[in-house]
């Protein structure tokens, strides 16, 4: 593959630099193309201690992990075990949320599609045992219905709690050797830990938040809380490990050894469109079942991204051109690393362009206050969308539960119109602007939720 040794030569080579302008302690990359692997890694994987990364260095996949959860969702399809338009509480009886007309029709398509419409974002600690999952169940019983099931995307992370919870009743086991026992092993991979007991084994990246003066420090913990661990809390590895994953779903559900992992048919339904998303720049265009869709030139293409506290990770693949790529960082302005990273690997490898991140406009687009102008909110923070008396636009947020703890307060950001009913941030956060695009009536023509990727309802009279 004399592309991927050019290509890799050029990663490994740049790397060094591109992380210092980036302000990202560590980073490690893989590339799968033609049936060959590259990878590469550079800088310090924590600041404690100064131990730099190496090409075997875990770091924490993040929301990755909701990609596993489906695989594991769709063995048991293969199985004849699950229907996937059946309600949930066939399986699981125990599933409850504030809503329980809502619960009782659910159905694990939805779940696997973020479009279920409940509270999403509830990162409850119920513990490090290995109840965590079964007994997180219980703290959701409350949490509101945002939307009609079905009506809309909305990202939920205790959606996939809830389908961790299906794969330990079918599997009878805990999701952590569902994951090793139906995935590691049989992918044959060999640096994956499902919590920081295994993760120690081996040389293993810490978190980075930004500090006082911007730059990343060390984070506070290693990870969020066990119950999450089927939304990606916990969840680390390599990016081979990774790309050893993905190459299975490119390669139709079978291992490299030939062991068939996954039905071709489940293969081809995780990625087939489900839902269609607002225009929100990093994420994708659609979302299938676990997997993110992106419409860029030359795909389509598919993929997840995951973050964590100060970790944040990136896969992408083009089946058709038998190209996947990973990025795994600690820290710091990781958005723009990876797309210096990805369009510059993609264009080589797969003839893909990818699209260019939101950029403001030469003139703001005109935005109509009195249909954004408000709070909106989520068990994660409120979101309070105002204006000054010069007529600049701000959203300012308060921080709730682990979040509040974590760092200082976000400053106000100052809004722009860029396209419609969504606005972009004036400055940048991690290397990009994040669309922030209004949706949905609440009755009187003011926009009922603020859109993020989550849907945060509106909650002023």
């Amino acid at each position: 593959m004399s592309d991927l040794n050019e290509i890799g030569t050029w990663v490994r080579e740049n790397l060094p630099a591109l992380i210092a302008e980036a302000h990202v302690p560590a980073a490690s990359v893989g590339i799968l193309a033609g049936g060959e692997v590259f990878t590469a890694a550079a800088g310090i994987l924590n600041k404690n201690t100064g131990v730099e990364a190496d090409e075997d260095s875990v770091f924490q996949i993040g929301s990755i992990t909701k990609t596993w959860t489906a695989t594991l969702i769709m063995q048991l399809v293969d199985e004849g075990l699950l229907d996937l338009d059946a309600p949930v509480r066939d399986t699981v009886p125990a599933f409850a949320i504030g809503d329980d007309a809502a619960a009782s029709a659910i159905t694990t398509r939805q779940l696997l599609s973020h479009v279920s419409g409940f509270e999403g974002d509830l990162f409850n600690d119920t513990g490090v045992g290995d109840d965590a999952v079964e007994k997180y169940l219980a703290t959701i019983a409350d949490a509101p219905q945002l939307f009609a099931p079905g009506e809309r995307f909305s990202y939920n992370n205790a959606a996939f709690v809830v389908l961790g919870r299906i794969v330990e009743v079918l599997r009878g086991q805990t999701y952590d050797q569902a994951l090793h026992a139906h995935l590691a092993r049989p992918l044959g991979l060999t640096h994956v830990a499902t919590d920081a007991s295994q993760a120690i084994m081996f040389r293993a990246a810490l978190g980075h938040i930004p500090g006082e003066d911007g730059e990343p420090v060390p984070a506070p913990v290693w990870s969020l809380v066990r119950s999450n661990a089927p939304a990606g809390s916990m969840l680390a590895m390599t990016p081979r490990d990774l790309l050893g994953f993905a190459g299975m779903h490119m390669a139709g559900g079978v291992a490299p050894d030939g062991t068939r992992v996954l039905s071709a048919q489940s293969v081809a339904a995780m990625q087939e469109r489900q839902v269609d998303l607002p225009d929100l720049g990093v994420l994708g265009n659609a979302w299938g079942l676990g997997w993110e869709i992106f419409d860029w030139a030359g795909g389509p293409v598919y993929g997840h991204d995951g973050g964590t506290i100060g970790q944040n990770a990136f896969l992408r693949f083009v089946p058709s051109a038998g190209v996947a790529v990973v990025l795994l960082t600690n820290g710091g302005d990781t958005v723009g690393l990876y797309y210096d990273l990805f369009s510059k690997i993609f264009s080589a490898l797969a003839g893909v362009d990818m699209a260019p991140l939101p950029v403001l406009p030469e003139s703001p687009v005109e935005v109509d206050l009195d249909r954004i102008l408000g709070t909106y909110s989520s068990s994660v923070s409120d979101s309070t969308v105002s204006v000054d008396d010069e007529g600049r636009i701000w959203l300012t947020r308060t921080m709730k539960g682990i979040f509040a703890e974590l760092g200082p307060a976000p400053a106000p950001v100052e809004l722009v119109g860029w396209s419609g009913d969504s606005l972009l941030p004036r400055e940048q956060n991690h290397g990009m602007r994040m669309p922030h695009a209004f949706v949905g009536d609440d009755g009187s023509g003011r926009a009922l939720y603020l859109h993020t990727g989550r849907a945060d309802r509106r909650v002023d009279a």
